[in-house]
């Protein structure tokens, strides 16, 4: 058994699939549909993120589900990621922190580890 698909609620749908595609570099698999698109990696390797429109904007707490991105290049996927729609969360790093915690353009959290 594997993961086939990490799906993702949210209000803003257009803006979350564009960020994602861009973000991952995924295309679609197949066009969205009725506030549903799955983004698939090109090359096959990674799992595919799915977008789920919802009518109403999250409240109250944030998600338990985060995604971790892994980059070697840490730094520079963050500021890239925050050309293209993520902002910057205010978290409390430790001295030796190796993530950066962002929000997609929907608010969901995200972290950025720098993996060598």
């Amino acid at each position: 058994m594997k993961i086939g698909s990490i799906v993702i609620r949210c209000f803003e749908f257009d803006k979350m699939m564009a960020f994602w595609q861009e973000a991952l570099h995924y295309v679609p698999r197949e066009p969205a549909e009725e506030g549903w698109v799955v983004l698939c990696d090109p090359k096959g390797v990674g799992t595919n993120i799915s977008l789920e429109k919802v009518s109403e904007k999250r409240t109250g707490k944030r998600s338990r589900l985060h995604l971790d991105l892994y980059s070697n290049r840490r730094d520079e996927e963050v500021e890239r990621l925050v050309s293209i729609g993520a902002t910057r969360y205010p978290w409390r790093y430790r001295e030796d922190h190796d993530f950066i915690v962002l929000e997609d353009p929907d608010g969901n959290l995200f972290c950025v580890i720098q993996k060598d």
